[in-house]
């Protein structure tokens, strides 16, 4: 099974250019992401983002913490276009499982991203919620488990075992750290990983060797070194 890999960006000119890459199969977005792009109007800049990304799936999250404005959030972006996907909380602010909001709207056919998931309970919780003919995924955040001194694999290989045998519920990848996590996504026959540009751009260094990675090190340091103008 292939790996698919999505661009974790809000950036316009980011998701403008990937969106021309077919090694990128998608697009993720957040809040954060959103501000740190730059974002005044969130409608205004989500739809001008997707009149350049027309088919690739992308990700747009609700900001509300109330589940019935979550809702009233969720129905307005689904609108926005074929290729979106809706993203929920597995929680709001208080902690409160957001399972009412994630069954009503996968009952009705609204693909979901569900996101900031970090327990196979959480994935278990979510899973049981999902109506299995809607396209769907967990996202669940990696990186920042392993941040925390947290090995994230057995929960990918337990939400990944429960999930396999419904094409519709895909397992993500989220707050990838390095290009490493794609090989272990791939090794987990992950269904999908989402990176920073920065990591999708490390792919492209796979299969150099070490001898010319020990090069280009070394390069590195005396181009620093001359530039620095250092004496002794």
């Amino acid at each position: 099974m292939r790996t698919k890999i999505f661009c974790d960006s809000a950036d316009y000119k980011v998701i403008k250019f990937f969106n021309n890459k077919s090694l990128v199969d998608g697009f993720t977005t957040n809040p954060s992401l959103m501000r740190l792009s730059g974002a005044k109007n969130y409608k205004d800049y989500s739809l001008k983002i997707l009149k350049i990304c027309r088919k690739k799936p992308i990700s747009f999250e609700v900001f509300a913490d109330n589940p019935k404005e979550m809702l009233k959030q969720a129905y307005k972006i689904n609108s926005w276009g074929k290729n979106v996907y809706v993203k929920i909380p597995v929680v709001n602010s208080k902690g409160l499982f957001m399972g009412s909001v994630i069954k009503e709207l996968s009952k009705k056919g609204i693909k979901l991203n569900i996101t900031a998931v970090y327990t196979f309970e959480q994935t278990k919780k979510i899973y049981k919620c999902l109506n299995k003919k809607t396209k769907s995924i967990i996202s669940i955040f990696a990186g920042r488990m392993a941040d925390k001194g947290k090995d994230p694999l057995p929960i990918f290989k337990k939400s990944i075992s429960l999930t396999k045998n419904n094409k519709n519920v895909e397992i993500l990848w989220a707050s990838t750290r390095e290009a490493y996590n794609y090989i272990q996504a791939k090794q987990l026959n992950c269904n999908i990983i989402t990176m920073p540009p920065k990591v999708i751009n490390q792919i492209n260094g796979f299969g150099k060797s070490f001898k010319s990675m020990t090069l280009d090190t070394v390069k590195g340091f005396l181009a620093d070194s001359k530039k620095s103008k250092f004496n002794l």
